[in-house]
């Protein structure tokens, strides 16, 4: 289950949760800049205005503080939204009185499960900020929050330092599926100035990893100069710890719930489309067949690590040095927690929102234990290569087909048949294909689905091309020892290929246009495929990187 989140800076945040619309401490205003010091600036665009807040059902508030319970945002936003009913301790609750909130409006922070609506049950457990602190009542001065639903347990962590009375009262209450977790440590100049810090990085992870969190979104981080918290060191403290969990920052989605289906996707410097792929995995129609995305990236520095996170991927990281292509997969595959594996590239779009269940259907129909599906050409392929799709990812299923040919970047696999055989990791190209190999020996089928469609985009130069079809030479070697490409052979392919395109391209009036660019594709396709057959010495780690790197 995906549900919508907002981040609002800070600890605040919106959540959609069983037909209701929270808000936890909604920060939306520059008060504290106003009331407190003209230094401490707000770094987080205003995306929302307290008075735009018309929807709110619940605002949860977890302490007094102006960054978590505005005098500027509550009072404006309890007038747009006048059914929103406010939860919090005393200390809130009198200050939402001080400011004009009816009272039948307050709810006390409740040390036990209460209901807000069906299906879903809200509970305070304590906060150290820095310290533990009671109200002359007994209850706890600041708090955090367990939002329950049927499907999975939420903490809100709201401003705090750990404990061992926190985390007796998580483990008590757990498990606990997502944590909301602050990462702005305690520090000497933090301390000096007066802001009072939470749980450092690696605090914050190592209360997620010991209490078995599923993803952790890290809150805290942003909103002033003097208490942010870089990102990069944040991911890079959850890659060194060898985390288990899923980080988030800034999410727009939240998957909750264990998923059936795991979309594994390998990237590099995929920003161009990712954010386009990831919007079309949220939008399929996958009847009630649970869907998560797992990224495994080596080395983007292009935004598709903040694209990823917005869109509630799980992120994971593998070097230059380690990478090929069935490492990174394996690394994917092997986090997923789906029985079912779907791989794509992150320059592939599904055309509709139909694609993962059709992929998906022949494999759970147990008419195949690895499926792939057609790839469309995008506007920014080579018009040769528009061909290629065609001649290998034809309008007509063949489910099961003969023979084992496919293709990663749009498949679905068992869980269990990924276990048993696994992508071999030392090709440099065509894991697919090796993998299918060995599954069609032991009597396993292979699907080929038509209707489940990608657009594959490639923008890649012409070195890039010869490379790809080089690499690709070298491991067919492996999986097919048997073929060989003379001198001969290659300038008939180039020839035939050439004839074959041009006429296509006449026919469909471009030739004029596409002459040169069909000419210079076939001849590199064949000449990196000679090249990469007659390959046979062991790689050097710099060639590895000229195939897996391409400048």
């Amino acid at each position: 289950m995906r549900i919508p989140v907002r981040m609002l800076g800070q600890s605040g945040c919106r959540l959609e949760l069983a037909g209701q619309v929270l808000y936890i401490d909604p920060y939306l205003s520059h008060s504290v800049e106003a009331l407190d010091a003209p230094d401490l600036v707000r770094k987080v665009p205003l995306s929302l205005k307290p008075e735009q807040v018309t929807d709110a059902d619940w605002v949860l508030l977890t302490h007094e503080h102006i960054d978590h319970c505005d005098p500027h945002t509550l009072p404006k936003l309890a007038q747009a939204s006048p059914n929103a009913r406010f939860v919090g301790p005393q200390p809130v609750l009198d200050a939402l009185t001080g400011w004009g909130i009816a009272p039948d409006r307050l709810v006390k922070a409740p040390q036990g499960w209460q209901a807000l609506a069906e299906g879903l049950e809200v509970m305070s457990v304590p906060a150290a900020h820095p310290e533990l602190d009671r109200c002359e009542d007994g209850s706890f001065r600041f708090v955090g929050y367990l939002l329950k639903t049927p499907r999975a347990t939420l903490y809100m962590a709201g401003d705090t330092r750990l404990c061992d009375e926190l985390i007796d009262a998580l483990k008590a209450a757990g498990p606990i599926h997502t944590a909301f977790l602050p990462v702005n440590e305690i520090n000497y100049f933090r301390n000096r100035r007066g802001i009072i810090g939470n749980m450092s990085v690696r605090e914050a992870f190592g209360l997620a990893q010991e209490l078995g969190f599923e993803q952790v979104v890290a809150v805290h981080w942003d909103m002033f100069a003097i208490n942010e918290v870089y990102p990069e060191e944040i991911r890079l403290v959850h890659q060194k710890m060898g985390c288990r969990f899923n980080l988030l920052l800034n999410p727009a989605f939240i998957n909750l719930g264990h998923a059936k289906a795991s979309v594994v996707i390998r990237t590099l410097n995929e920003a161009k489309f990712l954010g386009e792929l990831l919007e079309g995995i949220g939008k399929q129609e996958i009847n009630g067949l649970d869907c998560e995305v797992v990224l495994v990236d080596s080395g983007s520095t292009d935004g598709t690590l903040e694209i990823a996170e917005r869109y509630g991927c799980r992120i994971l990281h593998i070097t230059r040095e380690e990478f090929s292509f069935g490492r990174s997969l394996n690394m994917g595959c092997e986090a997923a927690d789906g029985d079912l594996l779907v791989i794509t590239s992150g320059h592939c779009v599904p055309t509709d929102p139909h694609w993962l269940q059709r992929l998906c259907q022949p494999i759970i129909d147990g008419h195949a234990q690895y499926s792939y599906g057609r790839q469309l050409a995008g506007p920014e392929s080579h018009y040769s290569e528009s061909r290629v799709f065609e001649k290998y990812f034809p309008g007509q299923s063949r489910i099961p087909q003969e023979g084992f040919y496919c293709n990663n970047a749009n498949a679905a696999l068992l869980k269990q048949t990924w276990a048993r055989y696994r992508f071999d990791e030392e090709l440099t190209g065509l894991e697919d294909m090796a993998l299918a190999q060995k599954l069609v020996q032991d009597g396993g089928k292979v699907a080929y689905v038509a209707d489940a469609a990608v657009y594959h985009h490639h923008a890649e130069t012409w070195k890039q091309v010869k490379r790809r079809f080089e690499r690709e030479a070298i491991a067919l070697q492996q999986i097919m020892p048997q073929l060989h490409v003379g001198p001969f052979d290659t300038a008939r392919y180039i020839t035939r290929s050439i004839w074959r395109d041009a006429c296509a391209a006449a026919h469909d009036g471009v030739l004029a246009s596409k002459a040169v660019e069909i000419a210079r594709y076939r001849f590199y396709q064949y000449t990196g495929s000679y090249w990469g057959n007659h390959q046979h010495r062991k790689l050097s780690h710099a060639e590895k990187d000229k195939y897996f790197y391409p400048a």
